[in-house]
């Protein structure tokens, strides 16, 4: 039987739009990094030697290609939790568009980035993650139905090289879901972050809180986190 997914509330829609301008007009822009993945250090992965970490992560809407605000901090603490391995990050590559729409086809490239990556480095383990529509982005890849529009999943044979799952201001929320009750696979390794007010994944209305991960801690926790898993 097929079920039909409620569509967002015209109050719902706005939110995440406003919050999307929210996100440039506070000055969230920033300098977009190359579409390809780098070493931490500075070294292309295309060029470099295979990482033993990479951190795969989609930014928020509005903002320019690249880490963005939340996963440019995070790659850098993820990095440094774990000084004796090396820590690659690859940004996922799309639009960010401000109609959500482009959350599938960002799932897509993050599906086949990893699987590129598993295939030509066979030792190394992913973090993956996303902030604001990138959460959206994540969800998709990970197999979650109804996070948005559709898109291809990371291959199941590949979910245990995925040490850990890392996602800020989740739009998921706002259907009172999360990844720990929606994936059997993914959900005992992946954190959320909701802060108290954020109009994107927890329905409030405050924007300020929708731009605050990168300043409150919330990376750090992240960055510790996903380093658990990956060492644990």
């Amino acid at each position: 039987m097929t079920t039909r997914r409620k569509r967002p509330g015209k109050g719902r829609r706005l939110a995440l739009i406003g919050a999307s301008a929210a996100v440039v007009a506070a000055g969230a822009v920033v300098t977009p990094q190359a579409f390809a993945g780098t070493l931490f250090g500075g070294a292309s992965t295309a060029a470099a030697a295979c990482s033993d970490v990479e951190l795969v992560f989609a930014r928020g809407t509005g903002e320019p290609q690249g880490l963005g605000i939340v996963g440019r901090p995070l790659a850098r603490e993820l990095a440094a939790e774990l000084p004796d391995l090396t820590v690659g990050s690859f940004a996922v590559v799309y639009a960010a568009a401000g109609n959500q729409r482009s959350a599938g086809p960002g799932a897509t490239n993050m599906s086949r980035h990893i699987a590129e990556v598993a295939a030509a480095c066979p030792d190394t383990r992913f973090v993956i993650g996303g902030y604001s529509q990138g959460a959206s982005v994540t969800d998709i890849a990970i197999g979650i139905r109804g996070a948005g529009t559709r898109g291809e999943t990371i291959p199941a044979a590949l979910a245990g090289r995925v040490a850990a799952v890392v996602v800020f201001g989740n739009p998921l929320g706002l259907q009172r879901r999360t990844i720990a009750g929606s994936s059997a696979v993914f959900g005992p390794k992946a954190k959320e972050f909701c802060n108290t007010g954020d109009p994107v994944c927890g329905g409030g209305g405050n924007f300020a809180a929708h731009l605050a991960y990168p300043r409150n801690g919330s990376v750090q926790r992240a960055a510790e986190f996903a380093a658990g898993k990956v060492t644990g």
